[in-house]
């Protein structure tokens, strides 16, 4: 199995930390949360891993190397403007049929072998791994009819969403839709997915999860691991 890790962003909402850093390098513990992410995908089965990288390039290169270290096959596709999260993969020169797509700055639990299993199961062109978060409104919300007379009232409600974990499993057709050096994201290489015909699967689960984008993520991801690092299948040295 393969995996692409997006890890060519520049990390500006986590500064100061990624002044001298790329994102996908500051550590977690006592590991970057790239080399994390790493260690999960081997277990889970994944072989070969490909990094997309831009911004500061040349130090992840330089510390992951071929990835002998942790048993797996690491290359890296260089973007040389951003191309968002999902352009670049028009950049990948080979790819299995189907592979695991995942953003490099996040801390979760989810078994990405069952995620990519999942994908296969259901058939569909794209899988979006989904995870449940509630939103409180500090306000008394109002429903009205078109006469604008009151028909309901909600004080303070709690609105639970599904959002999307930034991992995915995508079928190599999904790269033709994408333009050569054209910028776009992930949500709407979806969109365009679905506007084919195609199907995608959102795939729920209950696990932890963290995108460490923002500087008060990235500290409760460090007490996180601190308290057990075992859950991240680290051995706490």
């Amino acid at each position: 199995m393969q995996a692409i890790i997006l890890a060519g962003g520049k990390g500006t909402r986590l500064r100061p930390y990624t002044m001298n850093f790329p994102k996908p390098l500051v550590p977690i513990g006592n590991y970057p949360i790239l080399e994390i992410i790493i260690r999960q995908l081997r277990a889970c089965g994944f072989e070969k891993v490909t990094i997309l990288t831009g911004h500061l390039a040349e130090l992840i290169m330089a510390y992951f190397g071929n990835g002998e270290r942790w048993d797996v096959e690491i290359s890296y596709v260089r973007e040389t403007s951003p191309l968002n999260t999902a352009g670049a993969l028009k950049l990948l020169t080979s790819c299995e049929d189907d592979f695991l797509v995942m953003n490099g700055d996040i801390l979760t639990t989810l078994d990405y072998r069952h995620l990519y299993q999942e994908h296969l199961v259901h058939g569909a062109a794209a899988t979006v791994s989904v995870v449940a978060r509630a939103t409180r409104i500090d306000l008394g919300v109002v429903e009205t009819d078109s006469a604008n007379f009151l028909i309901g009232y909600q004080e303070k409600p709690t609105i639970v969403h599904s959002v999307s974990m930034g991992v995915y499993v995508l079928s190599r057709s999904c790269c033709d839709l994408i333009g050569t050096d054209e910028s776009i994201g992930m949500p709407d290489l979806l969109l365009r997915v679905l506007a084919g015909g195609g199907k995608v699967y959102c795939a729920p689960t209950d696990v932890y999860w963290l995108d460490i984008g923002r500087v008060d993520d990235y500290e409760t991801a460090q007490r996180e691991v601190l308290i057990d690092p075992k859950r991240f299948l680290l051995d706490g040295d």
